[in-house]
């Protein structure tokens, strides 16, 4: 990524391996609030500004976000460059899915400027890859425009994200993600929001660094 958290990019194009399904583990379905209703988990302070997270309408956020795919700082990782109906393709099928991944739009002080993807890890392709452990949680973000790039905006909102996922999550243990390892940009704010560097993993489209921020460690780090 050509400047800091330019996307800061936790997550993949539409080729990842996070955008299949793998079968529930035992115990589990695959219907329901897989995700416990991050819509309902309301805003957070942070040192940025007052943060939330806001379900992606299609029909509402599909311009806002094609927009910002065709960043080309954000197209070089993310691969959705085009017009809306390849953002549309992807983002789609989440919003009418089973709620195993969710896409938000990351308002910030009343303004949208990032988008989110949380996903259930251990129902993903991505569970393949790693020794994944039941109800871990997955983030990808990338930062629209360049006004909050390059300032620590990413690490901090990093941070909050993933303390809401904890806060709200009490079956999660870990939340991970997968940032592309070329994007050191992106790994650097994932370590300065208290995620550890767990294992370099090949995935399909990709070789990634796979991050991981321990409930266990939370105060720690």
């Amino acid at each position: 990524m050509p400047s800091t958290e330019a996307s800061t990019d936790t997550g993949t194009g539409p080729g990842s391996p996070t955008r299949g399904a793998v079968p529930p583990p035992s115990g589990d379905t695959p219907t329901g609030d897989l995700l416990d209703a991050p819509a309902e988990w309301g805003s957070t302070a942070t040192a940025a500004g007052v943060f939330q997270l806001v379900p992606v309408s299609v029909e509402r956020d599909l311009a806002l976000v094609s927009g910002w795919m065709n960043d080309p700082a954000v197209a070089a990782f993310w691969h959705l460059a085009g017009p809306d109906a390849v953002t549309e393709a992807h983002v789609r099928p989440q919003v009418d899915g089973d709620g195993r991944t969710i896409p938000f739009l990351g308002v910030l002080d009343g303004v949208p400027m990032s988008y989110w993807e949380l996903y259930r890890a251990d129902l993903d392709p991505l569970a393949r890859h790693y020794p994944a452990r039941p109800h871990d949680t997955g983030i990808h973000l990338l930062l629209g425009g360049g006004a909050n790039r390059g300032r620590g905006v990413g690490t901090t909102l990093l941070r909050a994200v993933a303390d809401l996922v904890l806060d709200h999550r009490p079956r999660c243990a870990r939340v991970v993600a997968e940032p592309d390892l070329r994007n050191t940009p992106s790994v650097s704010a994932f370590l300065s929001a208290g995620f550890r560097f767990a294992a370099e993993v090949d995935l399909p489209d990709k070789r990634a660094a796979l991050m991981v921020r321990d409930r266990a460690l939370r105060d720690l780090l």
